[in-house]
């Protein structure tokens, strides 16, 4: 398997997730506690891939203050693009219960829909980087965004059918979303593949700060909303199995 084709094949997995996730979410009536405490395992899982597959190779190739700055730049990047799409109706796009506008609500659905593909773009890229690091995929990192994503789907489209959203809407978007992982994922291999280490590794940091910011910002009000004191607990269980499946599959 070639490394472009590599990169385009997880990016498909792991944003096939979303589309499974999606599928429960929307056909089934999953109680607000389950997906809450689903969020806040695939928030821990998120935080732990970032943390020692992201952000440690980053510093390992650029260096702390080249790590630095691109963790802070895709952290600023993503929060300034989250706070426009709030404005036009996106704010509440992950979460399950009643918070997301009505279908209605003009405006609000493409809004919902950039906001998707706007969380999932930085996870995807950083597949591709991580065949730039190390010659083949990091399979910690891809299931990490697998286990990530399934939760993301899952709340979101609950949270869709809720707002009246129509069953071809909800998986229009996770669908599209899909395809676009799995190419963002090559274009996170092909764009990068003639840049230096350095540059490759400042870029994986960008990508690490845009996902701790959307974690924050979309995952874990909804996994708090429902579990409270469990969500810290919930969130520590999948910051362990990520660890342990990077340190087995490292």
């Amino acid at each position: 398997m070639s490394p472009a084709f590599e990169a385009v094949f997880w990016g498909f997995v792991s944003g096939g997730a979303l589309v499974l996730g999606a599928a429960v979410g929307f056909l089934v009536n999953v109680p607000s506690r389950v997906v809450a405490g689903i969020m806040a395992f695939g928030s821990g899982v998120l935080i732990s891939a970032l943390s020692f597959e992201l952000m440690g190779e980053a510093f390992e190739e650029a260096g702390l203050g080249a790590t630095a700055t691109g963790f802070l730049l895709g952290a600023f990047i993503y929060a300034a693009a989250n706070r426009l799409l709030a404005v036009f109706g996106a704010r509440h796009r992950k979460r399950s219960g009643d918070q997301q506008p009505k279908a209605d609500e003009g405006g609000s659905g493409a809004a919902i829909a950039v906001g998707a593909l706007l969380d999932g773009i930085p996870e995807s890229i950083a597949i591709g980087l991580s065949i730039l690091h190390g010659g083949a995929v990091s399979i910690a990192t891809v299931a990490a965004i697998f286990l990530s994503n399934l939760p993301e789907g899952l709340s979101s489209s609950a949270g869709m059918r809720k707002a009246g959203r129509s069953a071809v809407y909800v998986f229009g978007i996770w669908t599209t979303i899909a395809v676009a992982c799995g190419l963002s994922s090559l274009a996170g291999y092909v764009i990068f593949d003639g840049f230096s280490p350095g540059v490759v590794a400042a870029t994986t940091a960008v990508a690490a700060g845009a996902m701790l910011t959307m974690i924050v910002d979309t995952m874990i009000p909804e996994a708090f909303a429902e579990t409270h004191n469990w969500a810290g607990l919930i969130a520590v269980l999948g910051f362990l199995v990520s660890f342990a499946l990077s340190k087995v599959a490292g």
